[in-house]
């Protein structure tokens, strides 16, 4: 699934293309989407988009008198391209930019896009996101303040979007490993200074994955078509059984929350 790297990746490569230009035509091939795209969306042709930005995992397009909500689902993809470009079975929707179209391709359908004309921070959507992890709104007090009292794991309660937005299963495991703490480990019981090196931790990974152009597992790809790399530089994330890059223990897998999680048991407690 696109993490918040690979929609920040998204997001700084179409909004210079998009920011000013006026949307010429909404074209929609499958409107069955996780949400069915409006028939509304198809007649927003006129509308000059504004300004782009990104909320957690969802793209916002400002159009002046409502939002578009972008969101990639499980294996979705936004690319700029020719209008003459014909699609391919997955591309289930064009927006028109003149002779340039952003065309998301979405071979799960599930993925979303949405219109408000309310605030799009009171979608119910977006209502209830929690902070972003690479402002200065996120540090280690913030994150000593969310995870008083809680009883789950560390690693699920960084996936946990009404806490923490966009950290999701690649980049949980690899901050966690950064920072030397066990993903099992209660959220609860950590110390003001495990919370200072966690804290550090996720901007250091999501950072590097945003620059590496975020992670190319399954179908995702940037705005141009090019893949990310960041999996080539995984500390554990998908290496069970292969040696940790520090210390050279095995690294092990188990399930959290119907999720893999990947850990160095020597590196990590």
């Amino acid at each position: 699934m696109p993490e918040l790297p690979e929609i920040e990746v998204t997001l700084r490569g179409i909004a210079p293309q998009l920011t000013g230009r006026t949307l010429t035509g909404v074209a929609v091939r499958e409107p069955r989407l996780r949400w069915r795209v409006q028939d509304s969306i198809e007649h927003l042709a006129g509308r000059e988009i504004r300004s782009l930005r990104r909320r957690g995992k969802y793209l916002l397009f400002d159009c002046g008198d409502g939002h578009l909500i972008v969101h990639l689902g499980m294996s979705g993809s936004l690319r700029l391209m020719e209008r003459n470009t014909p699609p391919l079975k997955h591309d289930h929707l064009d927006l028109q930019f003149g002779e340039l179209i952003l065309r998301l391709r979405d071979p799960r359908r599930f993925g979303a896009v949405l219109w408000t004309d309310a605030p799009p921070e009171m979608h119910p959507l977006l209502r209830h996101l929690g902070v972003e992890p690479l402002t200065r709104a996120f540090n280690a007090k913030r994150l000593h303040a969310l995870t008083r009292g809680l009883r789950a794991a560390v690693k699920q309660t960084l996936m946990d979007g009404r806490r923490i937005v966009g950290v999701g299963n690649i980049y949980a495991s690899e901050s966690l490993f950064l920072a030397g703490i066990h993903p099992c480990a209660r959220a609860g019981s950590l110390s003001p200074e495990r919370c200072l090196r966690l804290a550090a931790a996720i901007k250091i990974t999501l950072r590097a994955a945003i620059r590496a152009g975020g992670s190319s597992l399954r179908d995702f790809v940037g705005s141009d078509g090019s893949p990310g790399y960041f999996q080539q530089r995984y500390w554990v994330y998908g290496r069970a059984g292969e040696p940790c890059r520090r210390c050279g223990a095995p690294v092990r897998r188990r399930v959290q929350g119907q999720r893999a999680t990947f850990y160095c048991p020597s590196c990590q407690r």
